[in-house]
């Protein structure tokens, strides 16, 4: 009888083990899907600012942006000024 009980017992310790072990588990790929998600959103902004620029035909002035912003050119009659607030130094 001592064995029975002793069985059961581990048997109850070896399920509420494995069930806060899945938890655990459920709530780290809750995580990721939040995260993947974010990703998908912040790709799905992007896909449609291109496509409104395809669309619009626009591919002057959104070539424009990308070399001030990305690539930092400027006009040559123009000066431009940077924050050094905001430089990160």
């Amino acid at each position: 009888m001592f064995a029975l009980k002793l069985g059961l017992l581990g048997l109850c310790v070896y399920l509420a083990v494995s069930f806060v072990c899945a938890q655990m588990e459920i709530a780290a790929k809750r995580q990721q899907l939040e995260n993947v998600t974010q990703q998908v959103e912040t790709q799905q902004a992007q896909n449609e600012e291109m496509q409104r620029t395809v669309e619009v035909d626009d591919e002057a002035s959104y070539m424009e942006r990308v070399a001030r912003d990305k690539l930092g050119y400027a006009r040559p009659d123009e000066r431009v000024f940077i924050d050094g607030a905001n430089t990160g130094s």
